[in-house]
């Protein structure tokens, strides 16, 4: 699907989520963005918003470990998950925390 940007040239979809997300965005690959996004869909809304919004805001700004470690929250289940981006339960390590705080920023 293509539309016309403000310039009025035609602009496909996928390159005007790509001018959403900013000019570090294609320091990923696209495909692995896509990815992380569909993993983000979740059973639970707040997580769905939460985690959407954090990609979309913050992702593609990750150091390496911190991409892995976003990357192990999304291997758990939705309400322990919740439970750590919520404040219900305290996160296990410092690197955890720090990234807890950047998710629970958004």
């Amino acid at each position: 699907m293509t539309t016309q940007n403000e310039e009025g040239s035609k602009v496909g979809a996928a390159e005007e989520r790509g001018a959403a997300l900013g000019q570090d965005s294609c320091l990923l690959p696209p495909d692995r963005l896509q990815r992380i996004r569909w993993r983000c869909r979740r059973g639970l809304l707040e997580l769905d918003i939460v985690l959407g919004r954090f990609v979309d805001a913050h992702y593609v700004g990750l150091s390496a470990s911190e991409r892995n470690l976003f990357e192990a929250f999304l291997d758990m289940a939705d309400n322990p998950l919740w439970d750590l981006v919520s404040g219900k339960n305290e996160p296990i390590a410092g690197e955890q925390a720090n990234l807890l705080k950047k998710i629970k920023s958004v």
